[in-house]
């Protein structure tokens, strides 16, 4: 009997075949509930009872259910011991919260233990549900699918992330919204887009956009749309990298970001492909009287195939997330290889600003969107791209002996100069700059002071100052001549009417004007200090920027030492296209700034001597090129 009972009960467990577990596990992987037809076939293809099948299945299903929630209540344990020490944390950094004026600790700097209890408890339940809610949503446990740091109720990087997690999951859908709605307004035609004359790019119509896009219109604010296109000697990937790099930003856009910074990076993605982030921008347009506008806004890229990237831009949220003055509607670029080392990118710039009055010179530039267009981005970059190009191949000619590599340093000189004059042209308090005066002139002479203490600038008090002109002439003529150094004398004042002579010239462009020079004074000029130029052309504008050098730092600099070190403080002009508002005459638009040491010691005070010194030099120079391209004296 006893033996018969053994018999029985070792009939009752069967162990599977390698194989046969196999089949089942792969089986299991694709359908975890087999219908009845599907059982009868693996029982023929196994041999095995259809009901050991059938159990089987539901063994497995059982025990995956059990490791499902194990893993689930571990990771959620994990996480409410997180939420528990951050709490505590913020309750202990809280109660030595003490009064800056008599050193007592205030009454309300302790949260209340009850308190912390109910906001772990709010916590834990804004947790599960969002565990849920992406476990549906990807057919799957979220620990499996989804990192459990991903889900942090601090977002970020640190604890100081200003984004929510209702707020990360509507950036996600507005990100994806705007790189739809993007191609959409790359890819659209006639009658949605319409070519502005004389400035050739291309202006959005409102009411072709209003019938296909459904966006509410905030009537105090105003739309500026517009549409262009370059090809520029860049792969898609290095511009991509370039976009979502925000230092890298501002290097390829010297003369319109004037500052930029990740607030929070939402997604790095692969290379590049999947990354979200959320950016603050300031943008300019080179001009003392028009104010710069800054943003916080969502930046998306995604590859959409083998030869086309899209990087999109919107502005997310309501403040503090977003500008109350300026928002960005769905903008960026498509870019498409042209597998020759350059790219063809279409740029769409698309946004909402308060309504404001404008300064009559640039009003017009402004309203019809090409102040801050998207011509004016394509030229940049085509100029950027094109400047790396030939400046890596070390062009140029020189009476100074210059290698390779010193000429490639003394191009990166260039480009830092560059970069300190565009900030200073609209220099406000919040880049510890402060505006002391605004005269009545023309477009009115911006005055600002700070103390220096950049290792690239000299230390001491700087004075900056800066204005706009217009004049009755092209602005092709009017930078020819400020950009030759045989010309020069006719209008620097510090010149003192003495010639100056290009000793070393680097070409950066196609353009003969596109190059970095070094220039020196003749027949009473220091023979230690030379000029360090750079002159840059481009379809939008041009501009000359220069700053006095020694000729220690030059050597310094072409050796490859301390390039960063070398203190510049740089002057310059802007060109841009523009119109007399009352004639429509074409004439140029020409942006003068000055930087100047007024002390070399920190401590000392600007005073209106200084002031009007700067003023001086500023008029004296506009009225000296203005008698020298033969412009009427009273001309605006």
């Amino acid at each position: 009997m006893d033996s018969g009972y053994d018999t029985r009960r070792k009939k009752l467990f069967h162990r599977h075949s390698p194989r046969q577990i196999q089949t089942l596990e792969a089986t299991f992987q694709e359908c975890p509930h087999p219908d009845e037809k599907q059982r009868m076939r693996l029982s023929r293809e196994l041999g095995l009872n259809p009901r050991q099948i059938k159990f089987w299945f539901q063994n497995r299903r059982t025990q995956m259910k059990a490791q499902n929630e194990r893993a689930d209540n571990s990771s959620l344990r994990v996480e409410n011991e997180r939420i528990r020490c951050e709490n505590f944390s913020m309750k202990e950094a809280l109660r030595r919260v003490v009064c800056p004026n008599c050193g007592c600790v205030p009454e309300d700097a302790s949260l209340d233990e009850d308190q912390l209890r109910l906001e772990n408890a709010r916590l834990r339940d804004e947790l599960q549900r969002i565990s849920n809610l992406a476990s549906r949503k990807l057919g799957g446990p979220v620990h499996k699918m989804i990192p459990m740091s991903s889900l942090s109720l601090s977002v970020g990087e640190g604890q100081n992330s200003v984004i929510s997690l209702e707020q990360r999951s509507s950036m996600v859908d507005d990100a994806a919204a705007a790189v739809e709605e993007l191609i959409k307004l790359v890819q659209a035609e006639e009658p949605l887009w319409s070519k502005l004359e004389k400035h050739e790019l291309e202006i959005l119509n409102a009411g072709a956009y209003e019938s296909i896009f459904t966006r509410a219109k905030d009537t105090n604010m105003r739309r500026e749309a517009s549409r262009a296109s370059c090809v520029a000697m860049i792969s898609p990937e290095s511009l991509v990298e370039a976009l979502i790099d925000t230092s890298k930003w501002v290097e390829l856009f010297p003369t319109i970001v004037s500052k930029a910074k990740t607030i929070e990076v939402l997604s790095s993605g692969v290379g590049g492909n999947g990354s979200l982030q959320l950016v603050y921008a300031e943008v300019q347009a080179l001009s003392p009287i028009v104010a710069p506008r800054e943003f916080f806004f969502l930046r998306h890229s995604r590859q959409i195939d083998r030869k086309t990237w899209v990087v999109a831009d919107i502005s997310a949220g309501s403040p503090p997330l977003a500008s109350p003055c300026c928002r960005k509607l769905p903008s960026g670029c498509v870019i498409q290889d042209m597998f020759n080392g350059f790219s063809k990118i279409i740029w769409v710039e698309h946004s909402e600003v308060l309504r404001s009055p404008i300064h009559r010179l640039y009003k017009n530039l402004v309203e019809k969107g090409v102040a801050f267009g998207a011509q004016r981005w394509a030229a940049a970059l085509r100029r950027s791209c094109e400047r790396a190009a030939f400046a890596a191949a070390h062009g140029g000619d020189s009476e100074w002996s210059l290698s390779g590599e010193g000429k490639a340093n003394l191009v990166k000189l260039a480009e830092r100069m560059v970069s300190n004059f565009c900030g200073s042209v609209f220099a406000g308090d919040g880049d510890g700059w402060t505006t002391t005066l605004s005269g009545q002139d023309d477009g009115g002479v911006r005055v600002a002071v700070h103390r220096s203490v950049d290792p690239g600038q000299p230390n001491g008090v700087v004075l900056s100052a800066a204005t706009s002109v217009w004049l009755p002439t092209l602005p092709e003529i009017v930078f020819g001549f400020l950009s030759n150094a045989r010309t020069r004398f006719q209008w620097d004042v510090l010149s003192c009417g003495n010639p100056v002579q290009e000793v070393a010239h680097i070409s950066t462009g196609q353009d003969l004007g596109n190059g970095v020079s070094l220039l020196r004074g003749l027949n009473g000029g220091e023979s230690s200090m030379l000029i360090l130029q750079e002159s840059s052309t481009s379809a939008w504008g041009s501009s000359v920027v220069y700053a006095p050098i020694d000729v220690s730092s030059v050597n310094v600099v072409v050796n490859g030492q301390g390039l960063s070190r070398v203190p510049l403080l740089p002057s310059g002009f802007s060109i841009v296209p523009g119109e007399d508002e009352f004639s429509g005459k074409k004439g140029a638009l020409v942006t003068v700034a000055f930087q100047i040491l007024v002390s070399s010691l920190p401590s000392s005070k600007m005073n209106m001597e200084s002031v009007g010194t700067v003023k001086t030099l500023i008029s004296t120079t506009v009225r000296q090129i203005k008698a020298a391209l033969n412009c009427p004296p009273s001309a605006p």
